[in-house]
C-alpha cells in the first residue's frame, strides 16, 4: 500500500476527537499514561479485528502489498505486538478490497483506510464495544462514498 496521503481515511483511537494544538489539557502527560499502557490498547485493536473477522475476509500483510489470511484470531495480538517493536507497519485488508487498517510502532491509534459505509458503520459499533472512537479527521468526508 503506498500513496495513504490522499486516500480517505478514518482514525479509531482512545481519544474521540483529533486533540487541538493549543488544547488547554495535558496531552502530553496523557498520552504518556496511555504509551505506558500500549498492551491493553493493543488487544482492544486486537480485539475489534477478530470481531470484524466474524463479518469481513481479513488478510494481514508487513508490507501493504503481500497478504496472507492463514492466522489463527490469537495471532492478531502477536502480529500488533511485533509491530509495535518494528519499523514497519502491519498492514490489515479487509474482503480483498482497498480498505485497510494501517497500525504503525507505538500508535495509540490505527488508521483505516477507504472503507465504504457498510465496513465504517460496523467498524464504529465494534470500536465502540471496545471503549474505542472512530473519527475523521478535518479534511476527510464524515461519511466515505457509497459503493
Amino acid at each position: 500500500m503506498t500513496d495513504t496521503e490522499d486516500r480517505p481515511y478514518w482514525i479509531i483511537d482512545i481519544l474521540p476527537m483529533q486533540v487541538p494544538m493549543h488544547s488547554p489539557g495535558r496531552y502530553f502527560e496523557v498520552e504518556r499514561y496511555f504509551r505506558s499502557h500500549l498492551d491493553d490498547i493493543l488487544r482492544k485493536f486486537a480485539s475489534l479485528l477478530n470481531k470484524l473477522n466474524c463479518y469481513c475476509h481479513l488478510e494481514v500483510g508487513w508490507d501493504g502489498e503481500n497478504y496472507t489470511d492463514n492466522f489463527a484470531p490469537e495471532a492478531l495480538e502477536r502480529f500488533f505486538q511485533e509491530a509495535n517493536s518494528s519499523p514497519d507497519p502491519l498492514y490489515i485488508r479487509v474482503n480483498s478490497s482497498d480498505a485497510v487498517f494501517v497500525y504503525a510502532n507505538g500508535d495509540h491509534y490505527m488508521t483505516l483506510y477507504e472503507p465504504d459505509s457498510e465496513l465504517l458503520n460496523l467498524v464504529r459499533s465494534l470500536a465502540s464495544a471496545e471503549g474505542l472512537f472512530v473519527w475523521s479527521p478535518p479534511s476527510t468526508p464524515t461519511d466515505p462514498p457509497s459503493l
